[in-house]
């Protein structure tokens, strides 16, 4: 069978692009409370809601926003962060592995 360019350019760029949406699509996931790792961490999606009895470093102001692992914008609602690769933090969620950024 044979493939003209035109063919081959188009069935390239179809499929590039079918890759950057797939992995910007799986990149928005939420995380969610309930995961496996995030309940293992003590992960909220609010940070008022965090367990002060269980976590005590929690202490009031601390947020994923202004964590270092937060990999989100300045200002943005949520973002991914590097304890949970491939998903995305609420920017006022907080989990036990926060650290304030310097």
């Amino acid at each position: 069978m044979k493939h003209s360019r035109r063919q081959f350019i188009i069935l390239s760029t179809t499929g590039a692009t079918a890759l950057l949406l797939n992995s910007k699509v799986q990149a928005q996931t939420m995380v969610s409370p309930s995961d496996p790792e995030a309940a293992a961490l003590g992960f909220v999606s609010d940070a008022s809601k965090a367990n002060k009895a269980k976590y005590p470093q929690y202490a009031a102001g601390q947020k994923c926003g202004s964590c270092v692992l937060y990999q989100g914008a300045a200002g943005s609602a949520d973002g991914p962060c590097g304890l949970f690769p491939g998903k995305h933090v609420p920017s006022n969620g907080w989990c036990s592995g926060y650290t304030k950024k310097s």
